[in-house]
């Protein structure tokens, strides 16, 4: 395909999946980051999907956050303490490795385009969490985008340098700072900009303006919503861009 593609799309399914499938182009699978999913409801998915349709997901949490992240109230499993420190941070641990596994046969089934490795913003750019980022994603190859959502106060030069390295896109909230990747870009927005309506946010008409023209200095753009109102503000999103050609 010539030219610029932006996909819109959401992050979990907002809707119906029918009415997902219908009026947008990609969807960020989530149940992924909190347990694992079967692979016969991944193909279910995938047979529903239209053709051209486009799946991402989220890397299970086991590979990317600590036990006593919050978000495991969600994995249905009861971690001892003594286990604790075998999941999250990148870590080469068995515990690390199912949740890569565990990925990779829902990416393998959805003939997924993206994964999204989102970490929490106690993963800091330290010596130690540098060098297990750089062994893990060297030793980790996928068909799929890997794609990295640093949520702690990385240095705009240590995730470009990073990113370079092991060939990763940089996730970002373009409302909230810029990628430093370039070429595809990969923006999941999670409402407010600016304000402290968080995911209660609906995007205004110059909001989507604006976020067109950002996705627009990409040579292609995932533009995924997440906020209470995603899906229609993704298919408003659409609409623009369909209007100009592009979508």
């Amino acid at each position: 395909m010539g030219g610029r593609v932006i996909w819109v799309g959401t992050c979990g399914f907002g809707r119906r999946h029918a009415d997902v499938f219908r009026d947008l182009a990609a969807v960020e699978i989530q149940q992924t980051f909190y347990r694992s999913v079967a692979p016969d409801l991944a193909a279910r998915w995938a047979s529903e999907a239209p053709a051209g349709f486009r799946f991402s997901l989220k890397a299970s949490q086991f590979i990317t956050h600590e036990a006593t992240s919050p978000t495991y109230r969600r994995s249905g499993r009861e971690i001892p303490p003594a286990e604790a420190d075998q999941y999250g941070g990148f870590r080469a641990t068995a515990r690390v490795e199912e949740g890569w596994r565990a990925t990779v046969a829902v990416a393998d089934v959805l003939h997924a385009a993206a994964v999204v490795f989102q970490c929490p913003a106690s993963f800091l750019p330290t010596p130690r969490n540098l060098a297990a980022l750089y062994a893990f994603f060297e030793s980790h190859p996928m068909a799929a985008d890997r794609v990295w959502e640093p949520r702690g106060p990385w240095p705009t030069h240590v995730v470009e340098k990073v990113c370079e390295d092991l060939g990763l896109v940089h996730a970002v909230d373009p409302f909230a700072a810029e990628p430093a990747t370039a070429g595809l870009a990969y923006f999941r927005l999670h409402g407010s900009p600016p304000g402290r309506a968080a995911y209660r946010y609906t995007y205004s008409d110059a909001d989507l303006t604006r976020l067109r023209s950002m996705a627009e200095e990409f040579d292609d753009a995932w533009v995924m919503f997440n906020n209470v109102t995603m899906h229609a503000d993704a298919l408003r999103f659409r609409t623009l861009l369909d209007a100009v050609g592009k979508g």
